[in-house]
């Protein structure tokens, strides 16, 4: 699979990641690529980026290196309303909104409490894509999530690095292959998601590409493979 973009990576900005804004641009550019997406973890995790940082963002070139970059954040879920831990006025600022549950700042509620929280979040419309949702962090029904991703043009990411051994998401490869078997019969996008915290990383799909072989996945609902049609399902300028 040719792929164009890579949407969520991040830097030392972070606080657990080891490459600089612009030794990101570079190696993606290296890797032509058209497209990278930077998302730094927002501010409950610790070591990331306090909020003067988003609100900076306008300061860095969106063209760098021959390549489009989009500047955004990877927010927290905080709990099973739907909270997130970076409000409207933040938002509005980002180029690019992925929100994720981790474990260090989510509120853990039932299967059916988790499933209607991040229920929330794809309909919130400020959301573009749901990271790792099959992770394993918290316990999900898969259907509506589909289903709600659908309807609200959000995207569900298969995150190559959950798939990693050394992470110990001993629940991730089922759940990731029942997402894509999902989003195959209702003919849902996804997207691939390198998660890389080093340039070595960026647009490494190894793991999620074995997934996408093994249920038959169409190549067309796999948004990297152009940076046009990530753009028009989205909706971003």
């Amino acid at each position: 699979m040719k792929t164009e973009l890579d949407v969520h990576t991040h830097t030392i900005a972070s606080g657990h990641a080891f490459s600089t804004l612009q030794e990101m641009a570079k190696a993606a550019s290296d890797k032509e690529l058209k497209l990278l997406g930077i998302t730094e973890h927002s501010s409950r995790i610790p070591g990331s980026c306090d909020p003067i940082y988003f609100r900076n963002l306008h300061v860095v070139p969106r063209q760098m290196y021959g390549i489009e970059l989009l500047l955004g954040a990877e927010i927290n879920i905080l709990d099973t309303a739907g909270h997130l831990d970076m409000d409207e006025f933040y938002l509005q600022k980002l180029d690019l909104r992925i929100a994720g549950i981790h474990s260090l700042c989510y509120q853990q509620g039932t299967v059916e409490e988790n499933t209607q929280g991040l229920e929330k979040v794809i309909c919130n419309p400020y959301i573009h894509i749901i990271s790792h949702p099959g992770d394993g962090t918290a316990k999900l029904q898969f259907e509506p999530l589909v289903l709600a991703a659908k309807e609200h043009h959000t995207l569900l990411e298969i995150n190559n690095s959950s798939l990693k051994p050394c992470r110990g998401k001993l629940e991730a490869r089922g759940n990731n292959l029942e997402i894509l078997r999902l989003c195959k019969q209702y003919e849902v996008p996804v997207i691939l998601g390198s998660d890389a915290h080093i340039s070595f990383d960026i647009a490494d799909y190894d793991l999620a590409l074995e997934l996408v072989a093994e249920t038959e996945f169409p190549e067309s609902l796999i948004m990297n493979t152009s940076v046009t049609n990530f753009k028009t399902y989205l909706n971003i300028g």
